[in-house]
């Protein structure tokens, strides 16, 4: 191991001059101040983003895990991040992608934007606009600033999505997940689980007594399934359709 060696002797860590065991110690400590921080300010736990990627890029690249007898930098963050380590990889990208976007921008567009910011600076390199990219970061509201992403890393329009958490018990999951696949070989293979979901939702609204303000749900449900079906089966609906009406 390049840079410094470590030995533990009478259960204390003995360590090379080069490994600085009083950064560590003040690094370790600021980590975990921000994440009380943030468990105690949640209305404002983004504010401190930037600061902690920042630390956390430091503690894998010297490895001052090793303080804490821990085996690896994985092992590190599972005991920081115990619900998921993802957040934590993110805000340690924005520092190493964006080290050209000035730190109190960062945090004026907040993390979720930043994460975005990142996608942008790692395709485009030295290209990166990095002033255009902060203006649209500031002026669009954050569904729309992902879109606005999406169509410059694909050239595609994208539709403004969101990720839903609900919690299902374990006797549930086999018939949501025979569902789910039921309408996949039905809609083709293809398609997402947010479009099988939304066709299983909406042919249970069909179903059911529709109140007030339920038909518009089911109309746009029914005509996104239109659009998804092959030209000719297509076709062939529109027609029954007229002959119906």
């Amino acid at each position: 191991m390049t840079g410094w060696t470590s030995l533990w002797i009478d259960g204390r860590l003995a360590v090379s001059a080069e490994f600085n065991r009083q950064r560590a110690v003040f690094v370790l400590g600021k980590i975990d101040e921000i994440l009380v921080w943030e468990r105690t300010k949640e209305q404002e736990k983004d504010v401190r983003f930037v600061e902690l990627g920042e630390y956390l890029c430091e503690v894998r690249a010297k490895q001052y895990w090793r303080l804490e007898r821990l085996k690896s930098f994985d092992e590190f963050l599972e005991k920081r991040f115990p619900e998921s380590r993802r957040k934590a990889y993110y805000l340690m990208a924005i520092h190493e992608n964006l080290k050209r976007v000035p730190k109190q921008q960062l945090r004026e567009v907040g993390w979720s934007k930043a994460v975005e910011l990142v996608k942008v600076a790692r395709r485009d390199g030295e290209e990166f606009d990095c002033a255009t990219w902060l203006h649209k970061a500031r002026e669009l509201p954050k569904e729309g600033f992902k879109g606005a992403v999406e169509h410059h890393l694909t050239g595609k329009e994208t539709e403004p999505w969101e990720i839903i958490y609900f919690k299902l018990y374990k006797s549930q999951l086999p018939v949501v997940e025979q569902a789910l696949e039921t309408a996949a070989l039905m809609l083709g293979t293809d398609k997402s689980r947010g479009y099988c979901l939304e066709m299983i939702c909406a042919d249970f609204l069909a179903g059911a007594n529709i109140r007030e303000g339920y038909s518009d749900v089911l109309f746009r449900s029914l005509e996104r399934l239109c659009r998804m079906l092959p030209e000719a089966q297509r076709a062939e609906l529109l027609g029954r359709l007229r002959e119906a009406s």
